[in-house]
């Protein structure tokens, strides 16, 4: 069963960290497709530090923010965990200069600060010499015409007692993790893709992880037996069925690349999350913190500008469902728990009023939320006798205008009552 905390948490901050924002290059991938060989890669071992990381100061500017959790890379596909791991010897702790578990720390700072714990973890693992040992099933059967790379496919003829110490050694981490860091709230997988559900037992798997807390959330990427459903890097344009994540980087990048200036504004930032929220998801933003673990300040600029407007608009944005249905109002909107308050999010800078159409009910008040200032409305055309309700427009004046995104308060009798036809003759 869905856990109600995660669909009512609006906000996690995502953290990719790893050797490879050393040299400020793309995790894993910048070996797997040749940008760079495997072995110049793992270099950065030698120059992985963390000597500034203080994982409280990550969550207490996380929990500034507004976040409800947090979920920390703890092995990305170049199988470098960051914690100490008993499985194999490539883990942050045996293989660089920072020398000690940097997943423990993270975690009591985590909840300290009251967040929720999460934890990504990639399936497959470029660098185990068991992983690329069998083909999935449809590559079996197209073998003349399959692109082959190294790092996933075997070199020879398949292996399959291979394949079961791999998953073998797959089970043992995810049992360190679940054991060493529990309570687990939250498991964020990735890296399915290259193996099939009955080749991962990824239905055994699940059953596995409820054995060691029976809580905890497991996102999609297990291949149909996860929870929620993960979007990432592009907002859904139709709200997905049941509760779902919009992950997304603050600039174009996962990880730490210093030649990485393209970063989203605060106001896209704000204008990506109210998406999210009216659509009844929550967002999981990314940031890549440096290899001694300082976060680089441009991205705490951004989360902090997140944080003031989630501050001064909280009540719109906790504690609140999805909003109207697409072709209502022109904008993201939600709508409290109880039914009876409406929340409207406005991006632009409105030159008169804004309107919302097929809203039957009567409205008891509107304010502009943050200062509180009543506004004016009235209610235009209409056929009350065949319940057609006429436009609503609310008046905005420049007083109260949020310069990152003004959000208004509408005040109903009653639970929503919408007008949904097209053409009543």
């Amino acid at each position: 069963m869905m856990q109600e905390w995660f669909k009512d948490a609006k906000l996690g901050i995502f953290i990719h960290w790893g050797i490879y924002a050393v040299n400020g290059i793309t995790e894993s991938w910048s070996f797997y497709s040749g940008g760079i060989s495997y072995e110049d890669y793992m270099k950065q071992s030698e120059g992985f530090t963390a000597k500034n990381y203080d994982p409280k100061d990550w969550a207490r500017l996380f929990k500034k923010v507004g976040a409800r959790y947090s979920v920390l890379t703890t092995k990305h596909h170049d199988g470098v965990a960051l914690w100490d791991t008993k499985m194999n010897d490539w883990s942050v702790v045996k293989k660089t200069p920072a020398g000690r578990d940097l997943v423990k720390p993270w975690v009591d700072a985590i909840r300290e600060e009251g967040l929720k714990v999460g934890l990504y973890y990639s399936h497959l693992d470029w660098s185990h010499p068991d992983y690329a040992t069998i083909y999935r099933e449809d590559e079996r059967e197209n073998l003349a015409n399959l692109k082959r790379n190294r790092f996933c496919h075997p070199q020879g003829e398949e292996d399959f007692e291979a394949w079961a110490r791999f998953l073998k050694f797959h089970r043992g981490q995810l049992r360190e993790l679940m054991e060493n860091f529990a309570p687990v709230d939250l498991l964020w997988f990735d890296g399915n893709w290259e193996k099939s559900a009955e080749q991962w037992k990824m239905k055994e798997l699940r059953e596995y992880l409820h054995k060691f807390n029976p809580n905890v959330v497991l996102n999609s990427r297990i291949w149909g037996y996860g929870d929620y459903k993960t979007p990432e890097q592009g907002i859904p344009v139709l709200r997905p069925e049941g509760p779902w994540e919009f992950c997304v980087t603050i600039n174009d990048s996962w990880g730490y690349q210093h030649r990485d200036k393209n970063y989203k504004s605060v106001r896209q930032i704000i204008r990506m999350f109210a998406e999210c929220i009216g659509m009844g998801g929550n967002m999981l933003l990314d940031i890549g913190p440096k290899e001694d673990g300082t976060i680089d300040p441009e991205q705490e600029k951004r989360l902090l500008g997140l944080g003031e407007w989630i501050n001064r608009h909280e009540e719109a944005i906790f504690s609140t469902n999805a909003g109207l249905p697409t072709g209502h109002y022109h904008g993201p909107s939600t709508v409290s728990k109880d039914n009876s308050v409406l929340y409207l999010f406005c991006f632009d800078r409105p030159y008169e009023d804004i309107m919302v159409k097929g809203i039957r009910n009567k409205i008891r008040k509107i304010t502009a939320v943050g200062s509180g200032i009543e506004l004016k409305y009235k209610k235009i055309g209409g056929a009350p006798w065949v319940k057609i309700p006429g436009i609503l427009w609310i008046d905005v004046p420049e007083e109260v205008i949020d310069q990152d995104c003004t959000v208004i308060k509408v005040e109903l009798e009653g639970e929503p009552d919408l007008y949904r036809e097209s053409c009543h003759e």
